[in-house]
């Protein structure tokens, strides 16, 4: 008998019989939340260009998460600063406006039920009443009062 025998292969290449690899998305293997494959899909469905390379995914979603993150944790604290556990447009609009970068980012963006960012014009605020000066304390080098007349200075005479 022939004791070298053949293994024949299956479906994918795997021995007959043998298990099969769990498949491994590449957003886990980018170590991302948001999905790569789906924003492939949706890069070369809209045609921005010819052709589209495997990371131009990858890099696109790690910055969509970056960006996400960003506004949210910024939000969080707007939210809690108003004493809110929920996030709400509200809190979303004065993050992003109080944020230099984000500001410029989103400039000409609208953002529903955000409404606007507290200001008061300065001419608009009260004035302190002009009645009375608040006293300063002056030494007497710099006191312009004048000398008093019974002062006992040699070149005057009594």
């Amino acid at each position: 008998m022939d004791t070298t025998r053949k293994v024949k292969k299956g479906v994918g290449g795997r021995k007959k019989g043998g298990l099969k690899k769990k498949p491994v998305s590449r957003s886990m293997k980018a170590g991302l939340q948001f999905p790569v494959g789906r924003i492939g899909r949706y890069l070369k469905k809209g045609r921005y260009a010819k052709r589209v390379g495997t990371s131009a995914s990858v890099y696109m979603a790690a910055t969509l998460e970056y960006l996400t993150a960003e506004v949210l944790e910024l939000s969080g604290n707007a939210a809690l600063d108003n004493m809110k556990k929920q996030i709400s447009p509200r809190h979303i609009m004065l993050a992003v406006r109080n944020d230099e970068e984000l500001g410029k980012l989103l400039d000409g963006v609208t953002i529903a039920y955000g409404g606007v960012v507290p200001k008061i014009n300065p001419a608009l605020l009260f004035e302190k009443k002009a009645g009375k000066a608040p006293k300063t304390s002056k030494s007497p080098k710099e006191s312009n009062a004048p000398k008093e007349a019974n002062s006992t200075s040699k070149d005057v005479e009594p």
